[in-house]
This record gives C-alpha cells, structure tokens and sequence, in this order.
C-alpha cells in the first residue's frame, strides 16, 4: 500500500518538470513585456485567455478539499455532496452574466476595493484583514493538511512533514512567478487533475466489479455501487424523523435536504466564486466576453468534478461494508484507500493530479494573500505612493512585498498544521472549510448583493449587515435551542453524535443572510434615496452575445439531467 515503484516516482518527476519547466518559460517571456509590473504580479495584466481562466478557477477550486474532504463525504452522505459541485455550476452561470459587467465597468480588482467603492474604508479595511486571516488559518491550513495526509498515506506516513513541506515550497515557487505563471500552469494542472482523477476512479469502478465478481468493467462497478449503496445515490436526503437513525441524522445535519436548496447551498455558492478574491481574481484583468466565457467553461467542468472527487469515497464505503478496506480509519482515509488499489505507474499519475490540485489552489490562495495584503494593506496605510517616489520603484516595490505576504502566510501555515493545532482531522475536512467560512459568508454576500443591485444602500447598512449576520449565525448554532426549543417555525434542531440539539449549518446561514438583508435595507431607507457611492448600471452590460448564450443553455440542460436522474 504504501510504496512507490520506479514508474510512479518517474510519472510525478515527469509531472514535475512539465509544471516547473512550463512554468518558468512563462515567467521568462513574461519578463521581457513591457507591462506593469505590479498589475502582471497580481492579476496577469488581462493576457489570460478564456480558457485559461477557466482552468485557473477549477484548478485552484478542486484542491484537498475536494479530493480528500468532499470524497469523505460521499464515503458518508453519498452523492448529495455533489450539491457543492452542481450549484456551483448554477452560481458561476449568475457570477458570469450579472456580476462581473459590474465588477469590470467599474474596474474592480480586488474584493475589499469593491468595499471602499461601494462603501467606505472602514468596510474594505475589516474585510481585508477578514479574508487575510481566513485564507491563511482556514484554506492554506486545511489544504496542506489534507494534501499532505492523502499524499504521506500513500508513500508512508512518516513523511507526512516531509510532504507538507514539499507541498509548501512548491507551491511557493509557482506563487512567485506571479499569476500569469499561474494562470498557465493551472492548465497543465487542471489536464494533469482531471486525466489522474478519470482513471482513478476507472480502475477503482473496475476493482468494485472484479471484487463483486460483476464482469470487472468500470459501468458494472458503478452499477454495483447503486445496488450496494443505493442510500448513497440519493441527491435529497429525507427529513429525519424520530425513528431515523443516528447516522441518518448526521447526515441530515451536513446536508439538510430539500431544505439547503432554499438557504444556505446559495450563499455558499455565490458568495464563493462572487465575492471572492482567490476565485474573482482570475478573471479582473479580462475583458467581459473573455471573463464571461472563462468563468462558463469553469462551470461546465463543474458539472463532472464529483465523478472525480466524490465517487472514489463511494467506492472506498461499498468496498469497506464488504471487508476488503479493513484498514480504513476514517472518512478524510476513503480517497486515500482508493488509491492503495492503483497499479503500478497508475498510483503515481493519481498522486500527481492530487498533488497538482493541492499546488494550483495553494498557489493562487497565496497570490490572493499577497494581492490583498499588498494593494489594500500595505499601499494604503504603510506605503503610500509620494510625489517623489519613481514609478518603477512603487512597482518593484509592490510586487517584492506581495512575495514576502506569500511567504510569511505559508509558514504560518505550516507550523499551524505541524502539529494540527486547528484540529482539522477531527472535524473531516470539507465540513471545517464550509462551517469556519459560512460564519461570515451571509453577511459578505448581503453586502455584495445589496451593494451592486440596489442603489440605496449605504455603508452604516454594511457594517451593521456584516456584524448582524456573524451575530445572528452564532446565535443560531450555541443558543437558538436553549432559547426557542428545539422545534419552531423556522428551523427543526436534531440530536448529534453528541446528543445535543444542533440546527442543520444550511439553514443557519440561510436565516442569517435573510434578517441580515432586513437589517441593511431598514437602515438603507433612513438613508438617501441614492447612495452617491451607488454604481451605475444599464441593460447593455447585461447582454449576452449567441456564443455565451449556448454555453448556458448547454450547462442547464446536463445540470436538468443529472437532478432528475438521482433526485
């Protein structure tokens, strides 16, 4: 299980130089343009293509997380985790044609100058330091430490420091060449991503078959895994009742039904891939179209991520129930099992996609620190621009420091997760990513729904709305049910594992996005009928040219598919 033969160690050095050499003739022919060097750094000066973007969004949006967190998932819930893949298909589609017009009309390049335009400083400023924390303590933490898991899980766990570091350093070198080097690496990454991931899961379908003694054929596993595990193939999951088991429960709690479809797997979603640095990012420095079509082609990949990262924990649950993964400890093991199973050559094509999805969103996390870090931060309140100074040195200046962001987050990140100081592993991974960001995550989202669409809100309304929404989301997880009961009109608690009552996270964060939004539009009408900081807005920004038309049309249409095949 937990050895490497020479062909594997051959494929991901092959991987290796792929990524690093490609890497480093972008970053040299990058050097001899005539650009902006600051603007290059951060945002790639608009020379990613729309293909390119999209590869940059999945790349660095399938990480450990998905790979290692969401098939924990699908060895427990089954195929409703898919949900995250499928909305998100759903949420970019809106992303594309309403947000980014606004976004790129009014030349926004990065989420808390959105806040300072729209608003005030005092907004972008809490959010800035905001986002810089959660990137660091929550993202480059969990992502290291799941990566390095996985990975350390298949060539021996005494490396798992070794390959935290390594991940580390790696993703570091890619950081520093700036998010164009980025931007093109992430293609290979995403190939390398979706190449490895597509055949684990192949032969991990055809080992079930041949387990099961069905006729050893990826469609006979998969097959097998719906007569085995058809609980697993449920994308609804039924409202427990008081005969429902403890498990079903559980579930409930991670994925509530019908139920999160009208709360919470929205905001999640669109706050997500709309109001976010990491993600936004990649498509700031585009034109329209080409960000349009970026951000759609990123969706349509979507759609066939949870082949890749939620079926292997299926398989890894089907084939554990019947004895032959005995040594299986937990569901953040399931991905890793799997690969276990991988021949010769094949397990070291799979650790190279996990390593190449671990790297991408490492690195384009690490650029966002250092974008956020070094433009809203530092050149405002540290460096600000003088008369005197020469342009190419506030240039030069810039970028140096946005480095040293990129290096100094990644190691705290890695002395937090030396030890697992956040306790990461006994949360499941993909839960502490959702639950740690959805505290924050209504508030943000009413912010920015409310800040581009509606012309009277104003910036003591984003306060109050950012403050109200964590307020009200902790109220709703520590205290809802000590004072209201357990059963309301608003939300059913459940007993946990720990037999205390808890409401489904889903429905908390859909609660508090709704009075959140009542708060800031109370305090919006005591204000001006036009905020002088409103954005202008007309039809013709919302257009669709044919061509992005038949990219949605398409995303629906296998999005309807899916739902009612597994509804």
């Amino acid at each position: 299980m937990n050895s490497l033969s020479g062909l594997d160690i051959l494929i991901f050095i092959c991987y290796f130089v792929l990524v690093a050499g490609y890497g480093y003739w972008v970053y040299q022919k990058k050097k001899k343009a005539s650009v902006s060097a600051s603007h290059d750094y951060f945002l790639a000066e608009g020379s990613l293509t729309w293909w390119a973007i999209g590869a940059s969004l999945i790349a660095s949006n399938i990480s450990a997380e998905q790979f290692i967190g969401m098939s924990g998932n699908g060895y427990f819930v089954g195929i409703a985790v898919a949900a995250y893949e499928w909305i998100a298909a759903l949420a970019l589609i809106i992303i594309a044609v309403w947000f980014m017009p606004v976004y790129l009309k009014n030349k926004i390049y990065t989420m808390p100058q959105f806040l300072k335009t729209r608003y005030n400083e005092t907004v972008s400023l809490i959010m800035a330091i905001f986002w810089l924390l959660l990137y660091v303590f929550v993202n480059l933490t969990s992502i290291l430490y799941l990566g390095a898991i996985a990975i350390s899980g298949l060539i021996g766990p005494q490396y798992l420091h070794l390959v935290m570091i390594g991940l580390a350093v790696f993703s570091l070198i890619i950081t520093l060449g700036g998010m164009k080097v980025i931007g093109y690496t992430d293609v290979i990454q995403v190939a390398v991503l979706i190449i490895g991931g597509f055949a684990t899961i192949y032969f991990a379908l055809t080992i079930v078959s041949e387990k099961f003694g069905t006729g050893g054929s990826a469609l006979a596993g998969f097959n097998t895994l719906i007569d085995q595990a058809p609980d697993h193939f449920k994308m609804i999951l039924k409202k427990p009742t008081e005969t429902s088991s403890q498990e079903d429960i559980n579930k409930y709690l991670i994925l509530p039904g019908i139920a999160m479809y009208l709360a919470g797997q929205w905001i999640v979603n669109l706050n997500y891939w709309g109001c976010n640095q990491y993600i936004t990012q990649r498509a700031l420095g585009a034109d329209l179209q080409t960000a349009r079509k970026g951000i759609l082609f990123a969706g349509f990949i979507k759609l066939f991520m949870p082949v890749i990262v939620m079926l292997p924990g299926i398989a890894a649950y089907v084939l554990h129930q019947n004895g032959h993964l005995q040594e299986l400890r937990g569901m953040d093991d399931a991905y890793s099992a799997i690969l276990g199973f991988l021949p010769s050559g094949l397990k070291g094509l799979a650790i190279a996609a996990l390593t190449a999805a671990i790297v991408a969103s490492l690195a384009g996390k690490l650029n966002s620190i250092a974008t956020i870090f070094t433009l809203d931060i530092y050149m405002k309140y540290f460096k600000k621009n003088t008369p005197d100074t020469p342009a190419e040195g506030n240039e030069k200046n810039m970028v140096w420091i946005g480095k040293v962001a990129a290096l100094v987050a990644i190691f705290i990140a890695v002395i937090f997760e030396w030890k697992d100081l956040l306790g990461i592993g006994g949360k499941g991974g993909f839960t502490f990513i959702q639950e740690y960001t959805g505290f924050i995550s209504p508030g943000v989202f009413a912010m920015f729904i409310l800040g581009m669409f509606w012309k009277r809100t104003t910036g003591a309304a984003a306060v109050a709305g950012l403050i109200t929404g964590l307020v009200i989301i902790i109220f709703f997880k520590l205290f809802a049910v000590n004072v209201f009961g357990h059963e309301t009109i608003l939300y059913t608690a459940f007993k946990n594992a720990d037999g205390k009552y808890e409401i489904p996270f889903l429905i908390s964060m859909g609660w508090s996005f709704f009075f959140t939004m009542l708060i800031m539009i109370g305090i919006s009408l005591a204000g001006p009928k036009i905020n002088p900081k409103a954005f202008i807005l007309d039809k013709e920004m919302f257009k669709l040219k044919p061509s992005i038309v038949a990219m949605i049309t398409a995303t629906l249409l296998i999005l309807a598919a899916l739902y009612i095949k597994f509804w």
